[in-house]
C-alpha cells in the first residue's frame, strides 16, 4: 500500500488506478471494515489525525478529482464523508523522498509519462498536505 504525499497528477495510469484501490482499502481499514492492514505505516498519519475516516475520504476526493480529469470512471459513491479539515502536514524530506521513488518506477514502467515532469525539482503536494521543514517520515519504509 502507497498513500502518496505528491499530488496524484504526477502517478501514471497504473499508478493513479492503484492509488486508488489502495485508498478505498485504507478507508475500510479507518472504517474498521477490514481486519488486515491496521498496523500498515502508510496508515500512520491519518491515525494520529484527529479523525482518520474524514481524513482518508478527503484524500479520496482529490485522486477522483484527478481520475475526473482523465476521463476515468472511478466509483465517488465509495468515499466516505468528510466535513470541511485542515490539512494534515508532511515534511519536505517526505515529499522529496516520495518524488524520488516515482521517478525511479516512471523511468522503467512509462518513460513516456515521466517526460513533461522530469525537470520538476518541487513537486506539488497532494492538497491534503501542507509541507513543513523535515527529513523522511519515520513511518516511511525507506527502500535502497
Amino acid at each position: 500500500m502507497r498513500l502518496w504525499s505528491i499530488h496524484p497528477q504526477y502517478l501514471d495510469a497504473k499508478g493513479l488506478v492503484a492509488l486508488w484501490r489502495e485508498g478505498l482499502l485504507a478507508q475500510a481499514v479507518l472504517a474498521g471494515q477490514t481486519k488486515g492492514y491496521r498496523s500498515h505505516p502508510q496508515l500512520a498519519r491519518f491515525l494520529q489525525s484527529s479523525a482518520p475516516p474524514s481524513y482518508i475520504a478527503a484524500y479520496l476526493k482529490e485522486v477522483h478529482a484527478e481520475s475526473l480529469r482523465r476521463s476515468y470512471h472511478f466509483d465517488a459513491r465509495k468515499i466516505g464523508a468528510f466535513p470541511a479539515l485542515p490539512p494534515l502536514s508532511v515534511t519536505q524530506g517526505q515529499l522529496d523522498y516520495e518524488w524520488t521513488h516515482l521517478t525511479t518506477k516512471l523511468r522503467v514502467r512509462d518513460p513516456e509519462w515521466l517526460k513533461p515532469f522530469e525537470a520538476i525539482r518541487q513537486p506539488v503536494p497532494h492538497p491534503l498536505f501542507q509541507v513543513i521543514p523535515g527529513g523522511i517520515a519515520p513511518w516511511e519504509v525507506v527502500t535502497a
